[in-house]
């Protein structure tokens, strides 16, 4: 077999069970979906595949890799995304189902007018900066993806391909999560069950920013 695609075949197999492993990008993802439907879970997905795009042309470029090398760099991001991850369960558990109920009038984001915009745009700025602001991201890639670049290959091309077939797998698990979710958005508008989310919710990102301050 072509080196090439038993490279990209190999990892496609590993990035699968990567990015169906629960994590606090799917915890956006599912939030945003359930509390306002598919627009906004749509949203919320892209938001993370721009981030991972992102991470995957610092690696490429070599950035990502200064930032492994630099732990003082390394740690003033983490700590900031462990912050931002913390104000949003914090947030959510101070606030339960606030969100939901403003969301409920675009509950059926699938026939949403186009007034409901801003709300996808909040939620997909909440996927971006959730994945920008996570430097294991970058570390990830930078320490992962190299594995898997054949010889005789431009390097930085094939690492950003391979980024890109991430974000192909990423976007393609939050749709069947996206679509898992958003028939149960009538249920989800009930207010005892939008606080509950909420606070479960909010519990995990505090738990996902905890694990990231600790390094």
């Amino acid at each position: 077999m072509n080196p090439v695609v038993s490279s990209l075949l190999a990892f496609s197999a590993a990035a699968l069970v990567l990015t169906v492993t629960p994590g606090v990008d799917t915890a956006v993802v599912l939030r945003s979906a359930a509390g306002a439907g598919r627009r906004s879970g749509a949203a919320a997905a892209l938001g993370v595949a721009m981030g991972c795009l992102a991470w995957g042309l610092l690696a490429a470029a070599g950035l990502a890799a200064l930032l492994a090398a630099s732990a003082r760099a390394y740690d003033a991001l983490r700590l900031l995304g462990a912050a931002y991850l913390a104000w949003l369960g914090l947030r959510l558990l101070l606030r339960p189902g606030r969100s939901f109920a403003q969301a409920a009038p675009r509950a059926d984001a699938v026939h949403a007018p186009r007034g409901s915009a801003p709300g996808a745009a909040s939620d997909g700025l909440r996927g971006l900066l959730t994945n920008l602001l996570n430097p294991k991201v970058g570390v990830f890639y930078v320490s992962f993806l190299p594995q898997f670049v054949p010889h005789g290959v431009w390097v930085g091309g094939f690492l950003f391909l391979l980024a890109c077939v991430h974000v192909v797998l990423s976007l393609a698990w939050f749709a069947v999560l996206i679509a898992a979710t958003a028939p149960i958005g009538r249920w989800l508008s009930s207010r005892r069950v939008a606080r509950a989310l909420d606070r479960c919710t909010g519990l995990v990102f505090l738990a996902f920013g905890a694990r990231l301050a600790a390094g």
